[in-house]
């Protein structure tokens, strides 16, 4: 599972906002894959070039792959109140069951 970190670095490294879509992400790679790509550059910034490409790549297919393998939940929503009820009727099965009765039942 991706960390902020590696997202954040990644998208600084696109050169992309707080937010953008898979054909922004596209887009800013080849952008800046055909400015820093390591046929195009003069003969002294080759190294640098390679380097600078070589990031962008792994940017790229990181972001691309979290992106594509995001998990998106189709459930529907819970309101707080049930919610609260919920998580208060699991802590007291947790804690307290058999002190007053069987709470599985219920």
């Amino acid at each position: 599972m991706a960390d902020y970190k590696q997202i954040d670095k990644a998208r600084k490294t696109l050169k992309l906002g707080e937010s953008a879509t898979i054909p922004e992400i596209k887009e800013a790679y080849r952008t800046l894959s055909l400015k820093y790509h390591p046929d195009k550059c003069k003969e002294k910034d080759k190294k640098k070039c390679k380097e600078k490409f070589k990031q962008i790549n792994n940017a790229n297919e990181f972001l691309i792959e979290y992106c594509l393998n995001y998990k998106f939940p189709f459930e529907k929503a819970e309101d707080v109140k049930t919610l609260e009820e919920k998580q208060m009727k699991d802590y007291m099965k947790r804690f307290y069951n058999g002190w007053w009765g069987d709470l599985n039942n219920e």
